[in-house]
């Protein structure tokens, strides 16, 4: 069950990331999965059906990507690097 587990949390944190857009996952029998799109016709096969690991690196990389926060700290340390280099 963890395995369905870690690549649903991939799929939540896809369809928080994507405002209008609604993805879902589906496992076939033999163990791998599936993203769909789901749309208005019907859904829609995003990829091919994937093992686990390959699954949720794809869903990481689909639809916008978060944005990571930089603090000034973190900001002035690059700038000390850079200097130094």
């Amino acid at each position: 069950m963890a395995r369905s587990t870690r690549a649903a949390a991939a799929v939540a944190r896809l369809n928080q990331r994507s405002e209008g857009r609604s993805y879902l996952m589906v496992m076939t029998g033999d163990g791998k999965f599936v993203l769909r799109e789901r749309l208005a016709g019907g859904d829609k096969d995003v990829a091919e059906a994937l093992p686990l690991d390959d699954f949720v690196r794809l869903v990481d990389a689909t639809g916008p990507q978060k944005v990571a926060r930089v603090t000034k700290s973190d900001a002035a340390f690059a700038r000390q690097l850079v200097r130094k280099g």
